[in-house]
């Protein structure tokens, strides 16, 4: 059974490379138009074309480049002059860090917010909190992103209130300064305030929805009702019998908010200038340059396809009536 899910990932994974493949190939506009001089001769721009080896048939240049992907090599990048590992590979960590961050975060408030809704349901609490959540989590990203610079970076500073409290909306560092240690790590950490509760926001406003409508439906099962009428008190009942049954679902839901933060975050490191993947991989479509478009996707579909087949292994753990359907 796990070979068989491990191998079905492995295929769904390389189709949607494959696709990412042709789409590219198939959107408007020339690699060559935005690495040549206007000055460019017809000439010279054919030449680079043959040595970017972008004159070939398309299924010519699909071949070779998915030989070279299976010996690990993605390729040089078109306008960077760098290899597009060496590119991934210095944007990741920021994108990790910044996706982790949300992610734990997300659910960190996510969770129990869904139980205090589920709680209180019908109460105005409940309502207030419903509310508030539903807005949010229809508010667009990059939106929400503008939002929060507009209220505590530049609404703080016309408010006149001291720096410490304006917080900063772009890069990772401060300009000017030359820090280090800790003194770096937190200059770090507060730029990454606004990008983590953009993400986080949104994020924690759609896990506690999906919590408080799973928390309600077991909290109206007879073997919840039957711990009351023992004489459990209510925190126990929400903490062994409520929260412990939900949990696959949560692990389940863990994995499918993945994708949300990854696409997240591609709008949220633009808005707010951070090196990570997101942004290289808009500057990559802009420019046209396939390699690194292809790049990146490779790493998003490992990354999402990763997350679901990790849930889907580990559910039957965390879920004995799993094992016997998995078998």
């Amino acid at each position: 059974m796990v070979v068989r899910r491990v191998a079905g990932a492995a295929v769904l994974f390389w189709l949607v490379v494959t696709l990412v493949f042709a789409l590219v190939r198939l959107a408007p506009g020339d690699p060559t138009v935005f690495l040549v001089p206007p000055s460019a001769t017809p000439v010279e721009v054919e030449r680079l074309r043959a040595n970017l080896g972008l004159d070939r048939p398309v299924a010519v240049q699909y071949a070779r480049w998915a030989a070279a992907l299976l010996r690990g090599d993605m390729g040089e990048s078109f306008a960077l002059r760098q290899t597009v590992s060496r590119a991934l590979a210095d944007a990741a960590p920021i994108s990790i860090g910044l996706g982790l961050a949300s992610l734990l975060l997300t659910f960190a408030i996510g969770v129990p917010l869904g139980l205090l809704q589920a709680s209180t349901r019908g109460r105005a609490t409940d309502r207030a909190t419903t509310v508030v959540t539903a807005a949010v989590f229809a508010a667009p990203t990059f939106w929400l992103a503008l939002a929060l610079v507009a209220v505590f970076t530049y609404g703080a500073a016309t408010l006149g209130l001291p720096s410490a409290l304006r917080l900063p909306a772009l890069g990772i560092h401060t300009p000017g300064l030359s820090l280090s240690g800790w003194t770096a790590a937190a200059d770090v950490a507060r730029h990454a305030i606004l990008p983590v509760v953009t993400l986080t926001a949104i994020g924690a406003a759609g896990v506690a929805r999906y919590a408080r409508h799973n928390f309600v439906d077991l909290l109206e099962l007879d073997f919840v009702r039957a711990a009351r009428a023992r004489g459990a008190s209510r925190s126990r009942v929400l903490a062994r019998h409520v929260t412990a049954n939900a949990l696959p679902g949560l692990v389940v839901l863990f994995a499918l908010t993945l994708p949300g933060v990854v696409a997240g975050s591609v709008f949220v490191e633009s808005v707010f200038a951070w090196p990570g993947l997101g942004r290289l991989t808009l500057s990559a479509i802009a420019a046209r340059d396939y390699p690194v478009v292809l790049g990146a996707s490779i790493w998003y579909a490992a990354a999402v396809i990763l997350a679901n087949l990790a849930a889907d292994l580990a559910l039957p753990l965390l879920d004995p009536r799993q094992r016997q359907v998995t078998r």
